[in-house]
């Protein structure tokens, strides 16, 4: 078994310092780099176990507090099982003051963390993302698609709105191989923009399977939430890891 090393990091962006998780194999070499970029709730110990299993798996794993601009990691008093809707009332405020743009400068000191970091293979990395996080993972992939070669997407809510800064129509900017896993029963994305993105990178060109997990809500890969469903999460690590293996 890959022993892992993590440690808490800070990250200078443009609007102050971001707290981060960054996990490793303790082994002293540079593994591939992916992006972690987690759910609304935040830091917390569950993305600190999915950075670890990743980085077992030979990566160099970056976990960055999203909401750092509100404090640092846990901002949240959360309960030991999340029911989103007892606690959505605080993370909404949150979650609509992280706009595309503070989102993807924020991504840019990430980017810049792991091209400088000593435990990372130097060049283009790899992201996953969950729920919020799927949307920038497709937002990052975008904005600097020289710097991603690979990004996943698991039960992403909002993928492919009308609204005119929706993260579909940044399709023709990406030049990542993209896998999105999305639940079929999550009332964030309907059936409609599940085919509106399929349909939008397709016709960019973009390389990408879009599966969708029967019997899987919003939030199934999440093991500390009332959402979580244990045959969607273990398809979901199978894809991941199938995704990673052949591009980074």
């Amino acid at each position: 078994m890959t022993t892992v090393r993590g440690t808490s990091v800070d990250i200078t962006t443009p609007d102050g310092v971001a707290d981060a998780y960054l996990a490793h194999p303790d082994d002293g070499d540079r593994h591939p780099a992916v992006l972690l970029y987690g759910n609304a709730f935040g830091l917390r110990p569950h993305l600190r176990t999915m950075a670890d299993r990743l980085a077992g798996a030979g990566y160099t794993v970056l976990v960055p507090n999203l909401f750092h601009r509100h404090g640092r990691a846990p901002i949240l008093d959360l309960p030991e099982v999340i029911d989103p809707g007892t606690v959505w009332s605080e993370v909404e405020p949150m979650v609509r003051a992280l706009t595309p743009e503070r989102a993807m400068r924020d991504a840019g000191a990430y980017l810049n963390f792991l091209a400088e970091c000593p435990a990372a293979v130097d060049g283009p990395i790899g992201i996953t993302g969950y729920c919020l996080g799927a949307v920038l993972a497709l937002r990052t992939a975008g904005t600097y698609p020289d710097r991603v070669l690979a990004a996943a997407g698991y039960h992403g809510g909002g993928l492919a709105t009308d609204a005119p800064d929706s993260p579909h129509l940044l399709a023709d900017r990406v030049s990542a191989e993209l896998y999105f896993g999305h639940a079929d029963q999550d009332p964030s994305l309907p059936a409609e923009q599940i085919d509106r993105l399929d349909k939008a990178l397709t016709a960019a060109g973009v390389r990408h399977r879009c599966e969708v997990y029967p019997g899987a809500g919003h939030g199934f890969t999440q093991a500390d939430t009332v959402a979580y469903h244990p045959d969607g999460d273990a398809r979901h690590w199978e894809s991941l890891l199938a995704l990673l293996a052949r591009t980074l």
